[in-house]
């Protein structure tokens, strides 16, 4: 029996972007997307994620909120939620967004000489960032989701106008080259950062730009690329970004500690699901909730000053 009659379903995505901004991804480790997403698919994600953060969908975290209380109250005191698509499938709908799963089956395993377009999805954040709530430290993704061939990519999809003012990310451009994870500490900058990260150290911060992009554009990065935000300090400007994450389906995803006595190249967590291609490991199943009640998601909220 083949590889082949192993796999899942083929799942055909559309080619996007072409050869120049593939070899930018390669040689920078990230790539801006613009106008992925339409306006009418961003009020669908904004109208969610109140639905989300007002427990309209039954899940152990998040309780039924008071009527009376406002949109803006409601979410004005959340920094992030983890995993939205276990519950939403409004979420879950965007992390197979054909055009953005068409961009990664072209470039996330860019730099792998056979690579065949081979996509998988692990995770989603919904960042709300209401005004003046703090950024992330220098960090590398990698650092907390593991791969085996550095083909971790997260897909940034801006749902306002991100810009300086209000906590746009900044990279260093070529920092994935080296496929090496720097040493992190804690950044000790409360007003600036939230405190739930490490920082990463040991690097020129120098060539640092801001990567300012329109709602409904689309960040592409890689999981060794070095990047960071900032508070966002405008008195009325959200930022509010989907980021979802993928890797190549070739690639063994060792997020979760082994079973006792299996070798730690075998870890694999399985939940997960293919968005492009097909899944070479599709015959170990998927783990995914029966009852989505039964989940819970994790939410980071932060104060201001």
């Amino acid at each position: 029996m083949t590889v082949d009659q192993y796999a899942s379903p083929r799942i055909d995505v559309p080619q996007v972007v072409d050869e120049q901004q593939v070899a930018f991804y390669v040689e920078n480790g990230y790539l801006v997307v613009p106008d992925l997403v339409s306006p009418d698919e961003l009020e669908e994600l904004k109208q969610d994620i109140i639905k989300v953060a007002r427990g309209g969908y039954p899940n152990k975290t998040i309780q039924p909120v008071p009527a009376g209380l406002s949109d803006e109250e409601v979410i004005s005191r959340i920094l992030a939620i983890h995993q939205p698509h276990y519950v939403s499938p409004v979420m879950e709908k965007f992390t197979r967004h054909p055009r953005i799963c068409g961009v990664l089956s072209q470039i996330a395993g860019a730099h792998l000489a056979h690579w065949s377009g081979n996509v998988k999805c692990m995770q989603s954040m919904f960042f709300i960032k209401p005004p003046g709530y703090p950024g992330q430290s220098w960090h590398q993704d990698e650092n907390y989701i593991p791969t085996r061939d550095r083909s971790l990519i997260g897909a940034w999809i801006a749902i306002d106008d991100a810009h300086v003012d209000n906590g746009c990310m900044w990279v260093l451009p070529g920092s994935q080259q080296r496929g090496y994870l720097y040493h992190t500490k804690k950044h000790g900058d409360p007003d600036e950062f939230d405190t739930h990260d490490d920082m990463a150290y040991g690097f020129d911060e120098s060539p640092q730009i801001p990567v300012e992009v329109k709602a409904g554009g689309v960040v592409f990065f890689n999981g060794y690329l070095l990047h960071q935000s900032l508070r966002n300090r405008t008195e009325t400007s959200y930022r509010r970004v989907l980021v979802n994450h993928y890797l190549s389906c070739e690639s063994l995803l060792p997020w979760t500690e082994t079973q006792e006595g299996g070798p730690v190249a075998r870890a694999d967590m399985r939940r997960i699901f293919p968005v492009a291609g097909v899944d070479p490991y599709a015959w170990k199943g998927y783990e995914q909730p029966e009852d989505t009640s039964d989940t819970r998601l994790y939410i980071r909220q932060a104060t201001h000053s």
